[in-house]
């Protein structure tokens, strides 16, 4: 009897750390928690923050899936996913969360390359891996994140570039015939930055005509805002060199509405659209109806990448410091089924 007595006490106590338990697991309302559930294998899993820039793109939004569907419960991953909405400032906010959460690991798709040394530092003093996904950053510290996954920006522009430099010579034109709009993405941020800087080393190096610069924001809203501003400043323009896919989706739209064409009969006053991402069905389909001329791709199935970085480090391994996704570039101009790029040859995929 005694002995049963002596034992109530303790089931008690056991009760009552379960309901602690239950009651203290919530989460900020600003998380969402993915692979949550029976608190018996929490401690089992591998707990992930994911700070994401935001959704203001097809390409982000199959970014964010991508990396949803590979950090999953059933792969042994309890996720919280933080959306940024385009904010730097959200993102850091989320990563402090992340660390006062104590996850195993954080992921980021960060704004633009500056600003991260600090929030890093606090990850780092944590022993919190960060996995950069996407774009790059600039840190004085390069040990403030364990790897990079993502695309080599440079080498989709200049891909794109040598597309254009090959149009050019088929179709006979001179350079000074040539007068390119560039729709630059958030300016700062990794892709942006490649890309720009690809269309400015092609156009010194061909004495192409580069009549503007406008930043668009990644965003179809902003790429038709823009356009129809430089259409009006710059009527002689004839290329328009899209830094992703919707604003060259919302460039088609401001042109149109203008009265002008779109299309590779740049001598006859259409005007030519290059872009990025290839993602979109709609810029899939513009493509193979002539409305876009060349698209670069841009890979944005990290998920699975991300998901091979954890494990490694995980066994004790190192994964590489820089992860480049392989990536394609598409045309329907069946006269072009190739690049070069320094010494390297590019197959162009042609869509029909």
């Amino acid at each position: 009897m005694s002995n049963g007595k002596k034992k109530k006490p303790a089931a008690v106590f056991a009760l009552l750390l379960v309901i602690c338990m239950i009651i203290t697991g919530c989460t900020p309302a600003t998380s969402t928690i993915e692979g949550a559930g029976d608190i018996g294998v929490h401690t089992e899993l591998i707990r992930v923050g994911f700070s994401q820039l935001g959704a203001e793109s097809d390409w982000r939004r199959a970014n964010t899936e991508s990396i949803r569907a590979s950090l999953t419960r059933e792969a042994g991953y309890q996720l919280i996913f933080e959306d940024a909405q385009q904010k730097q400032s959200n993102q850091t906010m989320a990563i402090r969360r992340f660390i006062q959460q104590g996850v195993d690991y954080i992921v980021v798709a960060p704004m633009t390359e500056q600003g991260w040394d600090n929030v890093l530092n606090e990850a780092k003093d944590a022993g919190i891996p960060v996995i950069l996904v996407d774009r790059q950053i600039r840190v004085k510290d390069p040990t403030l994140f364990t790897c990079h996954i993502g695309s080599d920006f440079r080498l989709e522009g200049d891909k794109v570039c040598a597309w254009l430099k090959k149009f050019i010579k088929t179709r006979g034109l001179k350079p000074s015939a040539v007068h390119i709009a560039d729709l630059q993405g958030t300016v700062g941020a990794t892709a942006q930055i490649g890309r720009s800087a690809s269309l400015t080393a092609a156009a010194k190096r061909n004495k192409w005509d580069v009549v503007a610069r406008e930043d668009g924001d990644f965003t179809q809203a902003k790429g038709k805002e823009v356009t129809t501003r430089i259409l009006a400043e710059f009527p002689n323009v004839n290329v328009l060199y899209c830094e992703n896919d919707n604003m060259a989706l919302g460039a088609i739209d401001a042109i149109e509405s203008s009265g002008r064409r779109v299309g590779s009969d740049i001598e006859n006053g259409e005007i030519l659209i290059l872009s990025f991402d290839g993602v979109s069905n709609e810029a899939i389909e513009a493509l193979k109806q002539g409305k876009i001329a060349c698209i670069g791709e841009c890979y944005p199935m990290h998920g699975p990448y991300v998901t091979s970085a954890i494990e490694m480090i995980e066994s004790g391994k190192k994964p590489d410091r820089e992860s480049y996704v392989t990536e394609s570039i598409y045309s329907a101009d069946s006269s072009i089924t190739q690049v070069s790029v320094g010494e390297k040859d590019y197959s162009v995929t042609i869509i029909s």
